[in-house]
C-alpha cells in the first residue's frame, strides 16, 4: 500500500549517503593536493622536470611525492587519474535535486509568496539555471586567462551574487540556497569533466606520441583547480543550509550567501598560507568571525511566513496538497496537527527554547498542513518519528487517523 512512499524515502537516502561519502572523497582529495602542491619545496638532486618534491609520513610508511609542471620524461605505465570522486559527487547531488526538489516541487522548491510557478516552470528554471552557471564561468575564465586571477575572481563573485539574489526571487528560501550551491557544485565538476582531465589527456596523448606538451594546458588546469579549492567551503554550506531557518528562510538570505562566500576565501586563504610557508595570517580568522557575525545579524530579521493572511483560504493549493486538502478525514488531521505539532511549527513557536519553526516548516493553518502532507505521513504515520520523543503524546489511534487520510487521498487520486 505505501510501497512507493517507502520506496521513495530510501531513493533519497540511498542518494544522500551516496553523496556525502563521494563528496568527502572529492573534497578530501582535493584539500589534499592542494596542500601538497602548495608545500612542495625544491632541492639540487631532483630529475630533469621535476618542479619540487615533499617527504610525507602516514599509515607507519614513508612517501617520496615528486611534481612536474608538465610531464616526465617516460610516462609511466599505470596513472591515477582523480576524477570519479568529482562526478560521483555531482550525479549523486543532481539525483537528490531530482528527488527531493523537483518530485516534491510544491513542498520544498516552489513557494507561491516568492513566485507563482508550476512545477514544470520551476524545473525547468532549475536546470537552465545550472547549465547558464557554467557558461557564463567558463566565459570568464577564457576571457581572463592571461590576466590577474583576482579580476577573475572578482568576476565569479559578482555572478555568484546576482545568482543569489535570482534564486531567492524564484524560488522557496530553502531551495534558493541548496541551487546556489548546485549551481557552484556544477561549475566545480565541470572543471574537471570540460577542463581538467581533457588537458590531462591532450598532455598524455602527446606524450605517448613522442610530441612535447604544451604548458598551457597545464596552466589553465591550474587555474580552474585554484577555483574549486576557493569555492569548496561555501559549497559545503550552502548544501548544509536547507537544515537551518536561520540561514535560508530570513528576509536577507541572499545576502548571507553572498557573505558565506567570502568567508570561505578568507578561511581557505589562511590554509592556502599556512601551506605554502608564507606566514600565519590571522587577520584572516578576525575578517571571517566579522563576517560571521554580520550573517548572524542579518539573519534575525523578520522571516518569510507563507500562509499567514487568510489563513483558512485553500484556494491557492494544487495538485497533490489540493487532493489531501480534499481527502476525507482532513479536517480530523487538521485537529491532530494543530494540537500535537504546531505548538513548535509556528510562525511564533510557545514551545519553550524555540524562536522559529523547526526546519522553517508552519503546520498552523490547514492550507501548511496540506501542502506538508508526504511529510506529515512519513514522520508522524509511517514513523514515530514526530513529534520528537512523542513530547505532545500522539497516541497510536491519532497516528492511525493519518495513516488512513493518506490512504483516502491517494484512493482517491489513483496514485498521489
Amino acid at each position: 500500500m505505501y510501497d512507493w512512499l517507502v520506496l521513495l524515502e530510501w531513493l533519497e537516502i540511498a542518494a544522500r549517503w551516496l553523496h556525502v561519502i563521494t563528496a568527502i572523497a572529492w573534497i578530501g582529495s582535493s584539500f589534499y593536493f592542494v596542500a601538497l602542491d602548495l608545500g612542495l619545496r625544491r632541492s639540487p638532486d631532483l630529475p630533469p622536470g621535476a618542479w619540487g618534491e615533499e617527504w610525507q609520513v602516514h599509515g607507519g610508511g614513508f612517501y617520496h611525492i615528486q611534481k612536474y609542471l608538465v610531464a616526465p620524461e617516460r610516462l609511466p605505465e599505470h596513472l591515477i587519474w582523480f576524477k570519479w570522486e568529482s562526478y560521483a559527487t555531482w550525479l549523486s547531488g543532481f539525483t537528490m535535486l531530482v528527488l527531493v526538489y523537483y518530485l516534491g516541487a510544491d513542498l520544498y522548491l516552489i513557494d507561491p509568496g516568492v513566485m507563482e510557478l508550476s512545477t514544470l516552470q520551476a524545473v525547468a528554471l532549475s536546470l537552465a539555471s545550472l547549465g547558464f552557471g557554467w557558461l557564463a564561468y567558463d566565459r570568464i575564465c577564457k576571457t581572463f586567462v592571461n590576466a590577474d586571477q583576482s579580476l577573475v575572481m572578482l568576476a565569479l563573485f559578482l555572478v555568484l551574487v546576482g545568482m543569489a539574489y535570482f534564486y531567492t526571487s524564484v524560488f522557496s528560501g530553502r531551495a534558493a540556497l541548496l541551487h546556489l550551491g548546485a549551481f557552484t557544485a556544477t561549475i566545480m565538476s565541470a572543471n574537471v569533466f570540460m577542463i581538467i582531465i581533457p588537458n590531462q589527456k591532450i598532455v598524455v596523448a602527446d606524450l605517448k606520441s613522442g610530441k612535447t606538451p604544451d604548458p598551457q594546458y597545464g596552466r589553465i588546469a591550474k587555474q580552474r583547480s585554484t577555483h574549486n579549492n576557493y569555492l569548496t567551503l561555501p559549497v559545503l554550506f550552502l548544501m548544509l543550509s536547507n537544515h537551518y531557518p536561520l540561514v535560508f528562510a530570513t528576509e536577507y538570505n541572499w545576502i548571507i550567501a553572498s557573505l558565506i562566500f567570502l568567508m570561505g576565501v578568507t578561511i581557505r586563504h589562511w590554509f592556502n598560507s599556512r601551506h605554502a610557508g608564507r606566514g600565519n595570517p590571522h587577520w584572516t580568522w578576525a575578517v571571517t568571525g566579522l563576517l560571521f557575525l554580520l550573517v548572524a545579524w542579518l539573519s534575525t530579521a523578520p522571516m518569510r511566513k507563507a500562509g499567514e493572511s487568510a489563513p483558512e483560504d485553500l484556494s491557492g493549493l494544487k495538485g497533490q496538497a489540493l487532493l489531501y486538502a480534499a481527502a476525507p478525514g482532513f479536517d480530523e488531521v487538521v485537529g491532530i496537527v494543530q494540537g500535537r505539532c504546531s505548538m513548535c511549527h509556528a510562525a511564533e513557536p510557545s514551545w519553550e527554547g524555540l524562536a522559529w519553526p523547526p526546519k522553517g516548516v508552519v503546520l498552523e493553518a490547514p492550507d501548511q498542513i496540506a501542502a506538508a502532507a508526504r511529510r506529515i505521513v512519513l514522520q508522524s504515520g509511517l514513523s514515530h518519528a514526530m513529534p520528537p520523543g512523542n513530547l505532545s503524546f500522539m497516541e497510536a489511534q491519532e497516528r492511525a487517523k493519518i495513516v488512513e487520510w493518506d490512504r483516502a487521498a491517494r484512493a482517491k487520486g489513483g496514485a498521489v
